[in-house]
């Protein structure tokens, strides 16, 4: 893929830590290319404690803005001059707008979820979900899905973080633990079952002990992970290999990526040629620009 650059081009990013997995350059470059935007858009390593210090060197190196991932989410929502309601209800943000000096923070994670959830063929009205993890994404995903009329529990090892997560919306999020007995009692339950915590991520070394909860869920249960790097981990295999409806974390970071670019863009886009074009990327089929 060619980028065309001139003196004006426009920079943006993804940060996180790891990030050398992220395929939002690939996406967020095919999209920029297909609708003829001049922006360029990078990765770039920030490690956690570190999220003020970039703050303040992409206002200096002239950054329109960027994307974050773990661990930067719910930093960044206390570091924003603005944040967007769905931000400010979930205290995380994934995507910063930087004008005239100032940070303007949204999250776009709950929106690209629910959009990738409907493409499966998955409504959330009126369903459980057991939602696992309580980082930024999690927090955007509960409040998304609490929303659209779903029971969600909030599994944690860290019982306070889930706690704090259903604090959002009392009468639709309920916490829980991280046990092995009690995910699988909740699963038994639930119709929606998401991975938002980093186990099974390529780069970090971890995976779930033990899918026994996968086994628990009722047949026609949807099973999401929200890494998408493996393509399919150890999580998706198992819930296939059972019959459920699965998807990996693409869906939502293709949805999220095409809203998070009209956030920075303050222009609609045209949804399907963005998409086609992040699609045509990520298969290898994007013509040489």
């Amino acid at each position: 893929m060619k980028v065309q650059l001139t003196n004006a081009t426009k920079k943006l990013c993804v940060i996180g830590d790891p990030i050398l997995h992220s395929r939002s350059p690939l996406i967020q470059n095919a999209m920029i290319s297909a609708l003829g935007l001049d922006y360029i858009y990078l990765c770039q390593r920030v490690p956690r404690g570190e999220t003020e210090r970039w703050l303040r060197y992409a206002d200096f190196a002239g950054y329109a803005g960027f994307n974050a991932t773990m661990p930067h989410k719910e930093t960044l929502a206390l570091l924003m001059d603005e944040l967007d309601p769905l931000a400010s209800a979930c205290g995380a943000v994934n995507t910063v707008c930087i004008k005239d000096g100032k940070y303007y923070g949204y999250n776009t994670d709950g929106a690209g979820f629910l959009r990738a959830l409907a493409d499966l063929g998955v409504e959330a009205e009126g369903k459980r979900a057991l939602l696992l993890g309580a980082g930024g994404a999690a927090k955007a995903v509960a409040a998304a899905l609490a929303g659209a009329g779903a029971y969600v529990t909030v599994a944690n090892r860290t019982a306070e973080k889930a706690v704090g997560i259903c604090e959002i919306d009392s009468a639709r999020m309920a916490p829980a633990g991280f046990g092995r007995e009690e995910l699988c009692r909740l699963a038994e339950e639930s119709g929606i079952l998401v991975n938002c915590t980093s186990l099974g991520m390529e780069g970090t070394g971890t995976d779930f002990a033990d899918l026994g909860f996968v086994d628990a869920l009722p047949a026609g249960a949807a099973v999401c992970d929200a890494v998408y790097a493996p393509a399919e981990t150890s999580l998706l295999k198992r819930a296939r290999e059972k019959g459920h409806p699965a998807m990996n974390g693409m869906g939502m970071l293709l949805h999220q990526a095409v809203l998070a670019l009209e956030h920075f863009t303050g222009r609609s886009l045209d949804l399907e040629k963005a998409r086609a074009a992040a699609e045509g990327a990520l298969d290898g089929k994007e013509n040489d620009r």
